[in-house]
């Protein structure tokens, strides 16, 4: 169905994956850190199988509707993609918000984060559309009826997300199955940095289709 509400353009007049409907807060107050100029994309799992067909392979660097998280090992108020660090700091990286622009900015355009070496973000809730996310599973998921990687993940109306290790927005639970879960050291972002669970990112509202190219979900961070 197509996208209705509130937005500053249509998708096509906008080089970001994600797009502001209600907005919460915009958030520029850390400081990006290296990597998040310099990562790959997918930039931890990144076997053929399981890559989302939704990344842009050629950009370096955090994405636009990517997760921002905090980052200790970078040093006080550093914020960027994933890591997977090893030591104790492991568990402070922590989902904020989702980034609004690509930390390299686009050919053509005003490249502020660059200059600055900010990256806004939106958090303290709102609701957003983003092509930004999973398609496939990035491992093997548990309970239920089982997901092998690479299969195709199923979004429906109500799902909670969270981070997956990329970076990117995933189902907990799969919408093929109410009690299959993503939610593991393999697959999530915050489980394989030695948390017992993800935190939650937002409400999927509307899946994306053939005619909206978008998921639309309420953020809950």
């Amino acid at each position: 169905m197509p996208l209705l509400g509130q937005a500053s353009g249509g998708f096509l007049e906008s080089s970001s994956a994600l797009r502001i409907l209600y907005v919460g807060v915009r958030n520029s107050v850390g400081v990006l850190t290296d990597d998040a100029f310099t990562q790959t994309n997918p930039p931890i799992v990144t076997a053929l199988n399981t890559v989302s067909t939704n990344v842009d392979t050629a950009v370096l660097g955090v994405l636009s509707g990517s997760v921002a998280f905090s980052r200790p090992d970078g040093g006080s108020n550093q914020i960027g993609g994933p890591a997977e660090p090893a030591g104790i700091l492991d568990t402070f990286v922590r989902p904020l918000g989702l980034f609004i622009n690509t930390a390299v900015g686009n050919d053509f355009e005003n490249q502020p984060g660059v200059a600055s070496g900010k990256g806004p973000y939106v958090s303290s809730q709102g609701t957003y559309a983003s092509a930004l996310f999973e398609t496939q599973a990035l491992a093997l998921t548990v309970g239920g009826a089982a997901i092998a990687a690479g299969v195709a993940l199923t979004y429906v109306t109500g799902q909670e997300l969270i981070a997956s290790r990329n970076g990117y927005l995933m189902p907990r639970i799969d919408g093929s199955d109410a009690i299959t879960s993503t939610d593991n050291a393999n697959a999530s972002a915050e489980v394989a940095n030695g948390l017992a669970a993800s935190t939650l990112i937002a409400i999927l509202k509307m899946p994306s289709d053939a005619v909206q190219p978008e998921h639309v979900f309420d953020q809950r961070i």
